[in-house]
């Protein structure tokens, strides 16, 4: 062996974005370790948190097991910092996931309202045809069930005008909306199909 070093094979980039909401952080969190876990020989999430998902993570507790989880976690300063949006529409991330994603977060990128990281960085994807996915936790109108920080169980109405908005998403071309964690799943193995499942 020469004196040169072995180069590490470059990994594939994945965006994920973390809007402000509670209901299924927990879960997303930890099918996003499995897939760290799955994949992290060939690919390198880089998680960004807009201004209230860093609120709601720490509210959570998270934010620890996030930073220990993964090597690169990043924290909206305004809609174009970190500079995202710009990597994405270049085609530097395989793919753009945004999960939890609340209703304001939905409905902004449904109705091409840009002006925070993770809703212009949504639509500079689509237009530099990056995929996008979403996970809207506000997804069929009714009543759902979702966790405190403590533990405790709390009741939730799902709007009609907000459950209209995550359908709107469907319709756009480029993105595929997400109903639950596991599904984010079956997205790294669309992506990685030489992944090996756990």
């Amino acid at each position: 062996m020469s004196g040169k070093a072995v180069k590490e094979k470059k990994k594939t980039k994945v965006a994920w974005g973390v809007s402000g909401s509670g209901d299924k952080l927990a879960e997303t969190v930890d099918v996003m370790i499995r897939v760290k876990k799955q994949y992290g020989k060939e690919v390198d999430v880089r998680v960004y948190l807009s201004k209230a998902g860093e609120q709601v993570v720490r509210w959570y507790k998270l934010n620890e097991k996030l930073n220990e989880s993964f090597d690169r976690v990043l924290v909206e300063a305004n809609s174009n910092a970190p500079f995202l949006a710009g990597d994405l529409q270049t085609g530097k991330f395989a793919f753009f996931l945004i999960a939890p994603a609340t209703s304001n977060t939905v409905a902004k990128i449904a109705n091409g309202i840009t002006d925070s990281l993770l809703t212009n960085s949504a639509i500079m994807a689509l237009k530099g045809f990056t995929s996008v996915y979403i996970m809207p936790v506000d997804f069929r109108e009714g009543t759902i069930m979702t966790k405190l920080p403590d533990g405790k169980d709390w009741k939730v109405r799902v709007r009609k005008e907000d459950a209209e908005n995550a359908q709107k998403l469907k319709t756009m071309k480029g993105i595929t909306v997400l109903e639950k964690p596991e599904e984010i799943l079956e997205v790294f193995r669309k992506h990685f199909p030489k992944g090996r499942v756990l």
